[in-house]
């Protein structure tokens, strides 16, 4: 958990900014769980004419009497060519975002912002907490992560003894992603979707494939496992990963 107090706060409600974990609606922690049933506001993102897979996931706790706050993102999936400012459109986005929180903490209302998996680990509420953080009292509770989350789905340890994990983005171009796997000892690989053909054909390329485990939507619902050369890369989600475990520990 991590808490901030700024040195002169607007007096105000507090800003929550819960983990809600990867989908199963149990694997809420304790805490978020009671901070998010004290809070007046519920704020999320999700996109156009959506839910948000983080609503979705905690909505049978909510109480029918706290405040729903969708922030709906512009853009989603593979931004638009240019001249499309699509960094400008997010930041845009995240400010105005922000403003609509603080407007519930101006006015004493605590919010809880949720995200899926941890805040602060690949987390959309960060963008919150860079613009409100040091001026409205805030508590960041963590979550459980998808990386954790498919290990788990997968039941395959991730790393043995002192291996060590390296966590990629499949958005990074190709000739980055080979030349960071090429000396991991394990790794995950998020963010794939429309990424997927790429990263597969590193993976492949690096002799990485028997070790490759593929997993999507990882303890939802609509979970899936696939061996790597079965999956289509057309109909990759976004909520996907592979992990490239930790060799075996040899006195395992």
């Amino acid at each position: 958990m991590v808490q901030t107090k700024p040195k002169d706060p607007e007096k105000s409600g507090r800003l929550f900014g819960l983990g809600v974990g990867p989908g199963d609606p149990e694997l809420i922690t304790v805490k978020a769980l009671r901070r998010l049933r004290e809070s007046e506001v519920i704020a999320y993102y999700a996109g156009p004419r959506k839910r948000g897979n983080a609503l979705t996931s905690i909505e049978s706790w909510l109480r029918e009497d706290q405040q729903r706050l969708p922030l709906i993102y512009p853009v989603t999936g593979r931004p638009p060519p240019p001249p499309f400012d699509y960094e400008g459109t997010m930041r845009a986005f995240y400010d105005a975002s922000a403003e609509r929180v603080a407007e519930h903490l101006r006015a004493g209302r605590d919010v809880a912002a949720l995200c899926e998996g941890d805040p602060l680990f690949y987390g959309s509420f960060m963008y919150l907490h860079d613009r409100l953080a040091d001026r409205f009292e805030t508590e960041v509770v963590p979550g459980v992560c998808s990386v954790v989350a498919s290990a788990s789905v997968l039941q395959t340890p991730l790393v043995y003894r002192d291996q060590t994990l390296l966590v990629l983005a499949g958005t990074l171009p190709e000739a980055d992603l080979e030349r960071m796997l090429a000396n991991a000892q394990a790794a995950a690989i998020m963010k794939l979707g429309s990424n997927f053909e790429k990263v597969r054909r590193v993976i492949m390329a690096l002799g990485l494939g028997d070790r490759a485990l593929y997993v999507e939507r990882a303890t939802m619902t609509n979970e899936q496992i696939r061996p790597l050369a079965e999956v289509d890369p057309t109909q990759v989600p976004y909520f996907s990963m592979i992990l490239v475990p930790g060799e075996r520990w040899q006195a395992a």
